[in-house]
């Protein structure tokens, strides 16, 4: 199950985010999502556990203060593919 996980503070790392959701089970990743041109975090990451363990998680973490700031945590939605723009297949 993946897990988004948003309004983390800006210092948090995947470190971080790993040991958090290891009090409730077994973490497969954690990721904080990162600026590509700052590498500074984005406030938000995504944590791949169990099915069982990923809603405990949802139940126990969701609203949970992490450094003064009230985690969302929550099921990912997949990516849809993005469209690569154009112009309706003119030429």
């Amino acid at each position: 199950m993946k897990l988004y996980v948003g309004n983390l503070p800006w210092s948090t790392t995947d470190a971080d985010l790993e040991e958090l959701f290891a009090g409730i089970g077994s973490v497969d990743s954690a990721r904080v999502i990162t600026d590509r041109d700052t590498g500074r975090s984005r406030g938000f990451g995504f944590v791949e556990m169990s099915q069982g363990d990923g809603q405990r998680a949802i139940e126990e973490l969701n609203g949970k203060d992490m450094g003064g700031r009230a985690l969302r945590v929550n099921e990912a939605n997949e990516q849809k593919p993005r469209n690569s723009g154009g112009g309706g297949g003119r030429y």
